[in-house]
């Protein structure tokens, strides 16, 4: 495979962004990888970073002979795309129309989306959503978006997570598929449907509609997990890392894979920025899929 390898800002920078881009693109090119995701959000990189800004991220990244080929961003769980109230909606389309336009600025091809959530697990002060209001709303605020993002030709990247909307691959596919445009598809996680699947099983399913993929691991317990079953080891785990290669093979996956280690087995003592398993994580990426 000679997917383009990147590594996710967060584990590099933290999540405050505290790390000047130009400093972690060094650091990715020192472990080898081929790009760094950003992650738009505040900090060095987030809402009124200006055109100029991107262009100098750009151009640093050209320089070192990086990509990078997506951005990422946790502002849809408070700020969802789906949410009741008009208000918060309104909110999220705004800040997703500057999350387009910063990644057309820097060059990134996909944007992952949250699309929304029928309740934030994490978050009780989150509202639970039915279902059905979800998939309306949801749908109405990505039909706001698509003109934009096929405007500046950059694809919205549908994420599976632990939102409790679109679940299942089938699900998933049918909600993409209603658009009937390339430039939604999904971004897809491989561990983050290890709750209640395979992640060989939703490749297979989803085909061409993935447009990047998180690459990480998780721990089933009692039958589903918690938030601590994602480790600080890419290779301890319940993914089949053969299984889900032999699927993107047979798929024909050209996109990103991007390592994204959150080690949320660390709470309540969860410390990013933290270079040493960024280069673990980093070589072990190498390792998988470059061997």
């Amino acid at each position: 495979m000679k997917n383009v390898l990147q590594i996710n800002y967060w584990v590099l920078g933290g999540f405050e962004n505290i790390k000047p881009v130009e400093e972690a693109l060094k650091e990715v090119k020192e472990m080898g990888l081929d790009g760094l995701e950003l992650c738009f959000s505040g900090g060095q990189f987030g809402p009124g970073i200006t055109r100029e800004r991107c262009l100098q991220i750009g151009q640093a990244a050209k320089e070192l002979g990086l990509k990078i080929e997506t951005l990422a961003s946790g502002v849809f769980w408070s700020q969802s795309l789906s949410h009741p109230d008009t208000s918060v909606r309104k909110k999220a389309i705004s800040f997703a129309k500057e999350y387009l336009q910063v990644a057309a600025w820097v060059g990134a091809k996909v944007v992952l989306v949250v699309p929304g959530a029928v309740a934030v697990p994490w978050d009780s002060s989150q509202p639970v959503v039915p279902y059905q209001t979800v998939w309306k709303n949801a749908t109405a605020s990505l039909r706001q978006l698509l003109p934009l993002a096929r405007k500046l030709k950059v694809t919205i990247g549908l994420e599976n997570v632990w939102n409790w909307f679109l679940t299942d691959p089938v699900s998933l596919r049918t909600f993409v598929d209603q658009f009937k445009s390339k430039w939604i598809g999904v971004y897809f996680d491989v561990a983050n449907c290890l709750i209640n699947g395979y992640p060989e099983h939703w490749i297979e399913i989803l085909g061409n509609r993935i447009k990047a993929i998180h690459i990480k691991n998780f721990s089933r317990a009692d039958c589903g997990g918690t938030l601590h079953g994602f480790g600080d080891d890419l290779l301890k785990g319940e993914v089949n890392f053969e299984a889900v290669k032999a699927a993107l093979k047979k798929t024909k996956y050209t996109g990103p894979l991007t390592a994204e280690m959150i080690p949320f087995c660390r709470l309540p003592n969860l410390t990013l920025p933290d270079i040493s398993l960024a280069k673990d994580t980093a070589a072990k990426l190498i390792q998988l899929f470059r061997s």
